[in-house]
């Protein structure tokens, strides 16, 4: 049976997320992307900053204005009849009342579930804990006012950009993973994770909710649920697969004069027109 409501939807992603398995979140830039996601039989979608930003002549980071980020979000969630989880990036603001209007915009679009980082993308520092800490309370607040059970999916790039050695980075990511957890997020996620070992230690530190993304190195879909992986999300990896592809594409073309990665594989018209029209079931609020 469809979901109708946002807040069935929001209750459905968070279910998601406690399942015997593992959730597998393909991450979409745009309408057509998150359509073929959907048909293929995911059960819930998930935008992907750096795909859709780049997508409207943006770099990753908050260079976009917000109201042209809510209105691209607003499309791919009109198209959709399964949950769609949004990233924010880190929220479109200095204060928590900043992140706040863009969450409720985001509310407003009919997405249930929000990604939200913990650095400047423009600096590649790292926000202090507390900032972020602040900013998941008021974000569950904010859905326990509206009546939708907002799926929060706090990532930490500690590991990338904190200070001291690899040892160091981890139990640092550790500490505010902890910290975003006990303020009520539903899942954390470590960017950066991509070793069997880090993932389990990891996993074991926290006993909670786990996001992973989809990188080289990765270990397999079993071998992450085996290690206790609630969540694995594409991140831009469908952006870079199809970007790789037009390169391919445009090298065969201009060197060899002939069109195999342009009609091998490929939809039709008909199924590419089809992915403009919103699905019959369609995405009710309430």
């Amino acid at each position: 049976m469809p979901l109708r409501s946002q807040k069935e939807k929001a209750e459905n992603f968070r279910a998601l997320h406690h399942g015997k398995r593992i959730l597998i979140l393909p991450n979409g830039w745009d309408v057509p992307s998150a359509r073929v996601f959907e048909d293929a039989g995911f059960p819930a979608i998930a935008t992907s900053s750096a795909g859709l930003l780049v997508s409207l002549g943006y770099p990753d980071g908050e260079v976009i204005g917000r109201d042209e980020f809510v209105s691209a979000v607003g499309r791919i969630a009109r198209a959709l009849s399964v949950p769609l989880s949004a990233d924010v990036v880190a929220g479109f603001g200095k204060t928590t009342k900043d992140v706040l209007v863009t969450v409720r915009a985001i509310l407003k679009t009919g997405a249930v579930g929000i990604n939200v980082e913990d650095f400047a993308h423009a600096t590649k520092k790292l926000y202090p804990v507390e900032r972020q800490v602040e900013n998941v309370k008021a974000v569950r607040k904010l859905g326990e006012t509206v009546g939708i059970p907002l799926v929060i999916n706090a990532r930490t790039d500690a590991l990338r950009f904190a200070e001291g050695d690899e040892g160091a980075r981890f139990k640092e990511a550790v500490r505010r993973a902890t910290a975003y957890r006990d303020a009520g997020a539903d899942c954390v996620y470590p960017m950066g994770l991509t070793d069997a070992a880090s993932i389990g230690n990891f996993v074991k530190a926290l006993d909670f909710p786990i996001n992973v993304m989809v990188r080289k190195g990765l270990p397999p879909i079993s071998e992450l649920q085996r290690l206790g992986v609630a969540r694995v999300s594409f991140g831009p990896s469908p952006s870079y697969a199809a970007m790789g592809l037009l390169k391919r594409a445009a090298k065969e073309v201009l060197e060899k004069g002939t069109y195999e990665n342009l009609t091998e594989g490929v939809i039709t018209f008909d199924e590419l027109n089809a992915l403009a029209v919103p699905r019959a079931d369609g995405s009710g609020q309430s």
